[in-house]
C-alpha cells in the first residue's frame, strides 16, 4: 500500500501532522534526527531520498522540512540554499520517477512586501524577494515547476503553533518577563495556526490528481501588524505587557521583511474546499491549548 512521507516531523507543522494522523499506518515521519515512530533522513541526501520513497513504497510527499532562520540565513546562504532549493529539488525528482504526488510549503517571503496596502497577494503576483531566506524559496517554487512531478506548492505566512520557535511562544516569555515591550508596527500580514494549515494540507492531498507544481496561498483570514498580534497574544495569555509600536527603522535586523504580507486565499478554498478561520479565532484555539 502506498504511504505519504512527511519530512521535518519535529517542526511546528510536521507535528501538527504527526498530531492529527496518530494510529494512521499510512503516514511515515522522518526528520534529521530519529526518535520514536519518527525515522532518519536528510533531503539533502539524494540518494537516501530515493532509497526511502523506493523501500516504503511512497504514494505521496509533505515537505515540511525547511531552513527558517531568516536572520542567520543573510550570513549562511550556502546552507540556506543546499535545505530550502537542494532538498526539495531531490524530493521533486524522486516523486516524479515514483509518479507520486508533492506538497512543497513556500512562504510570503518571495514576494518585497511593497504591493499597495489593502490588495492581497495572489498566486499569480509578481515575486521579488527581498533576503536570502526569500530568494531560496522563489529558486525552490522554479526547481519544482521545472521538475514537473504532480504536486502543489503552498505559500503561506507567520506560522505559529504551540511548538518549537515562534512569535506566539516568544512573546508569552517576553510579556511574563517584562511590563513593556517594542513591536514592529509597520508590518503587516495574517498570522498562521499551523494545526489549521495542517488540516488543510490533509484535506487536499486525496484532491491532488494530476496538478503539477500549481500554487496555492494559505494562512488565516484578516490582517494585523505585528504589534497588534503581540497585542492579542498578551490578552489571550493574560500577560499586563505594554505593548510599544516601533517602525521597521527602529528595530533593524539582518533580513529585510516584507511591509505587507497579506495573501489572497480564494483559490484554494475553491479548488480544495478548505476552511480559513479568523487570525484571532485561531490564536484563540492554540493558546487554550498551551493553557492546557
Amino acid at each position: 500500500m502506498e504511504k505519504v512521507l512527511v519530512t521535518g516531523a519535529f517542526g511546528q507543522l510536521g507535528t501538527e501532522l504527526r498530531l492529527l494522523t496518530a494510529g494512521n499506518p499510512g503516514f511515515m515521519f522522518t526528520d534529521v534526527r530519529e526518535e520514536g515512530p519518527v525515522r532518519l533522513l536528510d533531503i539533502c541526501d539524494a540518494a537516501a531520498v530515493e532509497r526511502f520513497v523506493t523501500d516504503n513504497h511512497i504514494g505521496a510527499i509533505v515537505n515540511c522540512a525547511a531552513y527558517t532562520a531568516v536572520d542567520q540565513a543573510e550570513s549562511d546562504e550556502a546552507r540556506c540554499m543546499a535545505i530550502n532549493v537542494g532538498g526539495p529539488v531531490n524530493l521533486a525528482r524522486s516523486a516524479r520517477r515514483h509518479g507520486a504526488a508533492l506538497v512543497q510549503i513556500s512562504t510570503d517571503y518571495v514576494f518585497d512586501g511593497r504591493r499597495k496596502s489593502g490588495i492581497p497577494y495572489t498566486e499569480a503576483s509578481r515575486r521579488h524577494p527581498v533576503s536570502v531566506y526569500g530568494e531560496s524559496k522563489r529558486r525552490c517554487e522554479d526547481a519544482i515547476r521545472r521538475i514537473g512531478c504532480r504536486g502543489v506548492i503552498i505559500r503561506t505566512a507567520w506560522l505559529y503553533s504551540p511548538f518549537g520557535k515562534n512569535f506566539v511562544k516568544t512573546m508569552l516569555r517576553l510579556g511574563a518577563e517584562r511590563p513593556e515591550i517594542g513591536v514592529v508596527a509597520d508590518q503587516m500580514g495574517t498570522p498562521t495556526y499551523a494545526r489549521d494549515l495542517a488540516q488543510a494540507i490533509l484535506k487536499l492531498l486525496p484532491q491532488i490528481g494530476e496538478r503539477r507544481g500549481e500554487i496555492y496561498h494559505y494562512s488565516n483570514e484578516g490582517r494585523c501588524s505585528w504589534a497588534q498580534f503581540a497585542s492579542r497574544i498578551m490578552e489571550e495569555g493574560g500577560l499586563v505587557c505594554r505593548v510599544n509600536p516601533l517602525t521597521t527603522d527602529q528595530y533593524p535586523t539582518p533580513a529585510t521583511r516584507p511591509a505587507w504580507s497579506v495573501l489572497s486565499k480564494e483559490k484554494i478554498r475553491k479548488d480544495f474546499g478548505v476552511e480559513t478561520p479568523q487570525w484571532e479565532t485561531s490564536l484563540h484555539h492554540c493558546m487554550v491549548r498551551m493553557q492546557k
